[in-house]
């Protein structure tokens, strides 16, 4: 294996690795390293032209390994699906990779801590467009409070590790668990994002780029 495929984030122990863009271990977060079973990284392509950002794992997600399974799992796969896309299309992925406490969000800490190991991560894949799903990704990528459900479907430009990526804001998947006018929000979010991309039944051979003057 080549330096170019193991890096060092964060603090650059050994405690702290990762090959391509997985966390291989880290120890930054004592309480989440507590919390854990396992790091959970992002799945799919790691060249994938769509890539979409949670906040962190929940009890489901430690459990079996993957972002974004159980009921919000079942949620984002339905929404890929009416897009003309399957789970294993696109990226997906956490600003945090291991599961804090109860469910809480991550702190503003943690956030940090795991910045490196996002940066990394975009950097390898390099999608063509990231979707943030709720409020946490959104303000750790947009850096400033946003009103999420206002907000949805609006594209943005956002900076991460010194590189700029095009990204689209989205409610969370769960959100239209508990609120029901929130799914069309969703699911037009998502439609909307792989149309940018390129991807999906809403694809062009332009890779997305002349939707993009539509928003």
């Amino acid at each position: 294996m080549s330096d170019d495929d193991t890096a060092a984030a964060g603090d650059g122990s050994a405690a702290n690795r990762m090959e391509g863009p997985d966390v291989i271990a880290c120890e930054q977060c004592p309480e989440l390293v507590e919390s854990r079973s396992r790091i959970v990284d992002g799945v799919g392509p790691d060249d994938a032209d769509l890539l979409l950002l949670g906040e962190a794992p929940g009890a489901n997600e430690d459990e079996q390994g993957e972002p974004f399974v159980g009921r919000s799992g079942s949620i984002l796969d339905e929404a890929l699906r009416d897009a003309g896309l399957a789970r294993d299309d696109v990226r997906i992925t956490n600003c945090v990779r291991c599961r804090p406490p109860e469910n809480r969000d991550p702190h503003t800490e943690e956030l940090a801590n795991c910045r490196g190991h996002l940066e990394r991560e975009l950097a390898v894949v390099d999608p063509k467009l990231v979707v943030t799903l709720g409020k946490v990704p959104s303000e750790h990528l947009l850096d400033r409070s946003i009103a999420v459900t206002k907000a949805a479907g609006d594209v943005v430009d956002v900076r991460l590790g010194g590189r700029g990526y095009r990204a689209v804001v989205s409610v969370h998947p769960a959100a239209t668990l508990y609120d029901g006018s929130q799914r069309e929000t969703f699911f037009e979010t998502i439609a909307r994002a792989a149309e940018i991309a390129g991807v999906g039944s809403g694809g062009d051979e332009d890779g997305g780029q002349s939707s993009l003057g539509q928003f």
